[in-house]
């Protein structure tokens, strides 16, 4: 059974492995969550992590437990970023060579703080399974320790250190909620919360992009699924763990999938009202939430697992303008007018009067379908929601200036 190799008793030895070195972070109620999904929501904030994931805890605890001669060999591993990180502080820290292979199109924020703890990068491919590749070649030729992301008891233990900080300080929860990829944190902290407290709910949440476990789950034998590009970079695994299925099998009661428009959405939701930047992973079990993927949270005690923040800042700036776009409060504007005088200042006025605010504007005479005697303008307004946007269309519509919405 694969509850014989994570045990309680490995990840309580863990968790005092772990003392000074992973931060017990902070569990905090959200009153906007829990107001617009009915139920009592905590966010275990393991995005302000040393390293800026929960990662750290089970790549830690992996490298604190090779012999000096495994260390002596050096460490690989494969990774999206986060777990790259980890391996690379806790070689850091005993002072031993380590080697990360990540994809190539991995963020640019998590190579460089991989770089700055001093490994090795080698980026290979465009998918984590590309750097898996890649790390294990490099195994076998160079002679390396490897150390797997997510499919080793050791490192399952690890992660499962935050099932026990949960219920220190919420032990009445009735649900858990967790981001998956390969697995190994969802397994971690399943086995431990079940050790304690059997009836608890714990619920999976994967990217609909690459919905692996999920797809195993149901087929009940491990599935590979195509690989696809994702927000959730950090959970976007095409097979699960060996491991990791049997313990998921075994504990978790449900994996459900979220969309990237839906991840996106959390992701900026959790900027505007929990005033914390949060990656695509971590965004899931929030995105499953508010988007009513998940029955019976009515009334519970819920906690979410917001797994790392570890987010590009070019693409917190996509997100932010897709998510504006998204909800009515940006919009893009088509007008063709009269080229005469007073007529762009007409448009820019009545605009003015409904309290929308232009960002940029566009004035051009050359377009092909264009008459003589008119001019295309296109204008970026910031507005406050539908409601808004449709007033100030047809206020313009009535005042002879027939806006289109891009």
């Amino acid at each position: 059974m694969a509850q014989a190799m994570v045990t309680l008793d490995m990840i309580e030895a863990a968790r005092e492995r772990l003392k000074g070195v992973a931060q017990r972070t902070a569990i905090m109620q959200s009153t906007s969550i829990s107001q617009r999904c009915g139920c009592e929501v905590y966010l275990k904030m393991e995005n302000f992590q040393r390293t800026g994931s929960f990662k750290l805890r089970g790549a830690y605890n992996k490298v604190a437990s090779l012999t000096n001669e495994e260390r002596a060999l050096g460490i690989v591993a494969s990774s999206a970023g986060n777990h790259a990180q980890g391996v690379a502080l806790a070689a850091k820290e005993y002072g031993c060579k380590a080697t990360i292979c990540m994809p190539s199109n991995a963020p640019l924020s998590k190579v460089e703080a991989t770089l700055s703890y001093g490994a090795d990068v080698v980026l290979a491919g465009d998918f984590y399974a590309d750097a898996y590749e890649e790390a294990c070649r490099l195994q076998k030729e160079k002679g390396y320790t490897f150390c797997h992301p997510f499919d080793d008891p050791v490192v399952i233990a690890g992660q499962g250190t935050i099932g026990l900080e949960i219920l220190d300080e919420v032990p009445d929860a009735d649900v858990i909620i967790v981001p998956v990829g390969g697995g190994g944190l969802i397994a971690g902290v399943a086995a431990a919360v079940k050790a304690i407290r059997p009836s608890i709910r714990v619920i999976g949440v994967q990217t609909a992009n690459m919905p692996s476990m999920q797809a195993s789950i149901a087929e009940g034998h491990l599935v590979t699924v195509p690989a696809n590009k994702s927000l959730a970079d950090g959970i976007a695994v095409g097979t699960p763990g060996t491991l990791t299925f049997q313990l998921v099998e075994d504990y978790v009661d449900e994996v459900v999938t979220v969309t990237e428009s839906e991840i996106a959405e959390s992701i900026l939701f959790l900027l505007e009202r929990v005033k914390t930047a949060v990656e695509g992973a971590g965004a899931c079990p929030v995105a499953a939430m508010i988007n009513d993927k998940i029955d019976g949270l009515a009334g519970k005690k819920v906690v979410a697992l917001v797994s790392g923040g570890n987010i590009d800042v070019n693409m917190i700036d996509r997100i932010i303008n897709n998510g504006l776009v998204q909800s009515w409060r940006r919009i893009y504007l088509d007008v063709i007018v009269q080229d005469r005088p007073h007529v762009l200042s007409t448009l820019t006025g009545l605009i003015s009067d409904t309290n929308a605010n232009i960002l940029s504007i566009w004035h051009d005479r050359s377009q092909r379908d264009i008459e003589v005697g008119y001019v295309h303008v296109a204008l970026e307004i910031e507005t406050m929601g539908e409601k808004h946007v449709k007033n100030l269309q047809q206020k313009l519509i009535d005042h002879g200036f027939p806006a289109v919405l891009k």
